[in-house]
């Protein structure tokens, strides 16, 4: 029976506004676009992303931000399936020491547990979990977090995410690997040569969700790297990575529950340090350590509750921004636009069509 997706350990955020996501995605994403002539770095850059950030190891983003730099460099770009091609593109060792650990598991689906297991270190901007069909085939689902995300993202995310996992498991265990078969919910493209080219098995569309079915010798496969020994010692610090990782997390929800609760009023940075009985200098350092501003966390908090507004039918624009603290309309609008790329009136249309289809 497979399980409903959900996150594979506690320690990640049910919000998509919090940076706690390595960039792995978007350096691929970057080197990709490169490739073809196009320099995303000052995309990147608009963003407060620059170079030098990127190349930092202590760098995190969050959904929302790597969503609109993906957004905008499928638009730049013209590429469909650029998805498939940055999940292509990447090796193991984009995911630091959890790729070394995969690399020390003792069998293939040891490995995918492995990373699903520590998926919130990879980097990853889907969420995975792992099942077992009726005919005991080994199972890796993707999810996406946001169903309000804009759907050449989702099909970026998505796309990028299946062949990353296909591509680095021939790394890992062999060029032969080939999954059972590919399925992915969205409807088939007008070309499919590059999705049988890299995932090299039948691929199906439509389909009821989005995974990876590996036929069960696959998954009893051995990792040609295994070493016990060394993968014991790898997941102690792995822990500690998480362990570090909730502290980061936690200030982040609470800091996101205290601009919830206060809207339309966004309580000041000055009054926020108060309340944690620290220097604004303190705070100020403990959010950049995760990656983050006040400003851009209370910018989340009051996306995401534009999004919430925006699926209660009964209320109007004017009511949406006068709840969320926007000073009028078009505010609200420049807002969204901004966010999504286009207006509030059709996302809300596609949020309703989101819901519609999760029931």
């Amino acid at each position: 029976m497979f399980p409903d997706p959900a996150p594979a350990d506690p320690h990640g955020t049910s919000r998509s506004t919090s940076a706690t996501i390595q960039p792995n995605i978007l350096r691929y994403l970057v080197t990709v676009a490169d490739e073809r002539g196009i320099d995303l770095r000052p995309l990147l850059s608009q963003g407060g992303l620059d170079e030098t950030l990127m190349r930092s190891a202590a760098l995190r983003v969050s959904y929302r931000q790597g969503s609109a730099v993906i957004r905008r460099a499928m638009e730049l770009t013209g590429d469909e399936r650029l998805g498939l091609k940055v999940g292509a593109a990447q090796h193991l060792t984009a995911w630091g020491l959890l790729g070394f650990a995969l690399l020390a598991a003792d069998t293939l689906r040891h490995a995918i547990e492995t990373g699903v297991k520590y998926q919130n270190l990879s980097g990853a901007m889907t969420v995975w979990s792992t099942g077992v069909d009726e005919d005991g085939a080994f199972v890796l689902r993707a999810d996406l977090p946001d169903p309000a995300v804009d759907p050449s993202v989702a099909s970026f995310l998505i796309e990028e995410a299946l062949a990353s996992v296909v591509t680095v498991s021939r790394l890992a265990i062999g060029p032969d690997f080939a999954p059972r078969v590919v399925e992915f919910s969205a409807p088939p493209p007008r070309q499919r040569d590059l999705y049988d080219a890299l995932f090299g098995c039948p691929v199906r569309f439509r389909a009821p969700a989005d995974r990876i079915v590996i036929d069960p010798a696959w998954a009893r496969a051995p990792m040609p790297g295994r070493d016990p020994v060394t993968y014991a010692s790898t997941l102690e610090t792995l822990d500690a990575q998480l362990a570090s990782r909730t502290g980061q997390q936690d200030l982040l929800e609470v800091l996101e529950v205290s601009v919830a609760q206060s809207l339309p009023v966004i309580p000041s940075f000055g009054e926020q340090a108060r309340r944690h009985a620290t220097s604004e200098r303190t705070l100020r350092r403990r959010l950049a350590d995760c990656g983050t501003t006040y400003e851009a966390l209370a910018e989340g908090v009051r996306r995401e509750r534009v999004e919430q507004l925006l699926l209660r039918p009964e209320l109007t624009l004017r009511d949406i921004a006068h709840r969320a603290g926007f000073s009028d309309e078009r505010a609200l609008r420049r807002a969204v636009r901004r966010w999504h790329g286009t207006s509030p009136v059709q996302l809300r249309e596609r949020l309703f069509q989101a819901a519609t289809h999760r029931e």
